[in-house]
């Protein structure tokens, strides 16, 4: 099998991710004798400044772990929920039929930083100072811009230099993004966190006692209050095209922090797979792997008709049942033992027939509605450019998949064996105004609910979005084996699905289960607004072969070929007894594997 890359290997500790910056802040860590938990907080700060088009401190923070000290899997949810005066009625009083996509009204509790704080506080050694230094560094004194950032501000140029001054202020200095491989800088974030880092220490007390202060000071404190006075100071411009004050407050802030929960689990073959709750898609790669086995994929090509096929119709239904059935689970009863099971997957598996399914096929299940009347009423013919403009559209991936952002991930394993995996997004800097006293934005991770009663993920206050965020872990004959994400949107799960099964099942090793030829489908609602959907829609990278694509075709998929290396920005790391492997998606010329 061609790889770009070899499979990074060592004994010491591994570390990947979406930037080569962050995989090296998560390497030094490890270096100065942090464990993977130090080294993954280091690395997820350092993304929020080097990655700003594609996450940033507003955002949200999913996460599984392995922690030698506790010896189970776990999940952190640091997915803030919706605020307390985000009601349907609300929604509809303003004259909304789905939550709009950019500006101030999807702003939920923004997680990710109490998230970083609560794993570096329960589970890391460092210190705030140690974990935080390397991201101040480089928003105060700049990094290198990648040419993403620069095409993105572009997309939204018009918006920021109309309608979101603070915007334009720091990605339009100059009246011009930064350009590709010059140093950018952003010394209002930086200055942001070093006066929360130098309040903190100013209190003195224990390593913990600083981080909660530091906690504090965001969630109770002035960051909180900075939030609050500019969503609350003037209307602001968003997708829907007229402009709206936020919901959000400090008290929405005070109420919450992050949670740990045990993660959802599903057997195949000697790996057991696990995945967050039902608050997220994640359940949907455990779906689909029960629907997958026995089908006999180990033995298909996986570049051939028949795997792609057979992967993208278990999907669809595993998606639909994503669309039925999945919310909160605080607020919602979400029938997960059924959906894993083994009879239920069984008359699942039978719909997969020889040709592609055009409709959306949820389950049905005694007791649950099972509703996606409000996913099918939804009109999808809306010009994608017009949605750029407007700093919304699909995450990542377009339907030509080029490259859009929205999302980075962070892998990282230890010599002791600890493990962690996450997938921090939202905030990016073209989903809402940029608060001038701090910095960055609040992210948009509302436009998940669907404003409809009858779905399971309809909007309500204080719930968490059904989000598409989904990191992923498996055990190996039940030890902790391997840690593995991506960003995508939609597509996370389906990219993470291939991944896993041609390294399972195909033999790969990481790099080459990363690197072999990746599709997706269009077929079920988007997670994002406009929220539409595709019918039969299978996205293929070119590097399939032209008979695979007519054997696609000669079944009914709407097959559309992207450029030869678009699907994905996949990383992973492995523990195989003492060894550990590491590996990162060359796509994009931006994610590393590091280790030694």
């Amino acid at each position: 099998m061609f790889t770009t890359r070899p499979e990074i290997r060592g004994t010491f500790g591994v570390v990947a991710s979406t930037h080569w910056l962050g995989s090296a802040v998560g390497m030094r860590a490890l270096e100065r004798g942090g464990n993977a938990f130090d080294a993954a907080v280091a690395c997820g700060f350092t993304l929020q400044v080097v990655e700003p088009h594609l996450n940033g401190p507003g955002g949200d923070l999913p996460a599984l772990f392995w922690s030698v000290k506790e010896g189970r899997p776990r999940v952190l949810c640091a997915q803030g929920p919706s605020p307390a005066a985000m009601t349907l009625d609300a929604m509809r009083n303003l004259g909304l039929d789905l939550v709009p996509g950019s500006g101030f009204l999807p702003a939920v509790v923004p997680g990710a930083f109490d998230g970083w704080l609560k794993i570096l506080r329960d589970h890391g050694t460092m210190s705030l100072r140690e974990v935080l230094e390397p991201a101040i560094g480089y928003a105060c004194n700049g990094y290198p811009a990648v040419g993403r950032i620069a095409a993105t501000i572009e997309t939204v140029r018009v918006l920021f230099q109309t309608e979101w001054p603070s915007s334009a202020a720091i990605y339009l200095k100059g009246g011009e993004p930064p350009a590709p491989g010059s140093l950018f800088a952003n010394p209002t974030m930086g200055n942001t966190y070093a006066r929360i880092l130098q309040e903190a220490e100013a209190g003195g007390g224990s390593r913990e006692a600083v981080i909660d202060r530091a906690r504090a000071i965001w969630y109770r404190g002035w960051v909180a209050e900075a939030i609050e006075r500019f969503f609350h100071a003037a209307p602001m411009m968003d997708v829907s095209g007229r402009r709206h004050r936020g919901l959000l407050t400090a008290q929405d802030l005070a109420e919450w922090e992050s949670t740990y929960e045990d993660p959802l689990t599903q057997d195949y073959g000697r790996y057991t797979l696990c995945k967050p709750g039902p608050w997220s898609q994640g359940p949907v790669l455990l779906q689909t792997l029960a629907l997958l086995d026995g089908m006999g994929v180990d033995g298909m090509d996986p570049t051939g008709p028949d795997f792609v096929h057979t992967v993208i119709e278990a999907l669809k239904l595993a998606f639909a049942d994503r669309e039925a059935f999945y919310g909160d689970p605080d607020f919602v009863d979400v029938p997960m033992a059924t959906l894993l099971s083994a009879a239920y997957n069984a008359e699942r598996r039978a719909l997969i027939g020889e040709t592609a399914s055009l409709d959306l096929r949820p389950g049905v299940i005694e007791g649950y509605a099972g509703s996606v009347e409000a996913a099918l009423g939804v009109d999808a013919a809306i010009d994608p450019r017009a949605l750029e403009s407007m700093g919304v559209g699909e995450p990542t991936v377009s339907k030509s998949g080029a490259m859009k952002g929205d999302t980075v991930h962070v892998d990282v394993i230890d010599a002791e064996g600890n493990m962690f995996s996450a997938t921090p997004s939202g905030g990016w800097l073209q989903s809402s105004p940029v608060i001038p006293e701090l910095g960055f934005c609040m992210g948009n991770r509302a436009q998940m609910f669907w404003l409809d009663e009858r779905s399971p993920s309809a909007l309500g206050p204080k719930r968490r979005p059904r989000t598409t965020l989904s990191p992923s872990m498996a055990l190996r004959d039940g030890k902790p084996y391997m840690a593995f994400g991506t960003p995508g949107g939609d597509q996370q799960d389906q990219w993470q699905t291939l991944l896993f099964l041609h390294h399972a099942d195909h033999g790969m090793n990481l790099q080459e289960a990363i690197d072999c030829p990746a599709f997706h489908s269009e077929h079920f609602p988007s997670s994002f607004w406009p929220r539409g959907r595709t019918p039969g829609r299978l996205v293929l990278e070119g590097r399939f072969s032209d008979a695979t694509v007519a054997d696609l075709e000669r079944r009914g998929h709407d097959v559309q070929r992207g450029e030869d290396w678009s699907e994905g920005r996949l990383s992973a790391a492995a523990k195989d007894g003492a060894m550990l492997k590491a590996a990162a998606n060359p796509r994009g010329m931006q994610g590393y594997a590091m280790g030694r």
